[in-house]
């Protein structure tokens, strides 16, 4: 099995935290990851993860930009690819 990590990070507007990480939280991936879990950290930062049985390149359902007022600057995306754990 080839697992793929997509990795979705956000920082929230001034006072926006709660709301981004209720808005993020919110937002449905058609498909449904074998694995999703939403993280917080200072400067009202939201980052989620979802892992998926799919080949590095395939094409597959990512979390949207929120609305602007929600955020400071453009979502940072990344995918990882698996080696299995230690």
């Amino acid at each position: 099995m080839t697992v793929v990590t997509l990795m979705w990070e956000a920082r929230a507007a001034d006072g926006r935290g709660a709301d981004l990480l209720a808005w993020a939280r919110a937002q449905h991936l058609p498909g449904g990851p074998l694995r999703r879990e939403t993280f917080t950290a200072p400067q009202d930062r939201v980052l989620v993860l979802t892992w998926w049985d799919a080949p590095y390149d395939a094409e597959l359902p990512e979390l949207p930009d929120p609305p602007a007022a929600l955020v400071t600057r453009a979502v940072h995306r990344w995918r990882f690819a698996s080696h299995g754990t230690d």
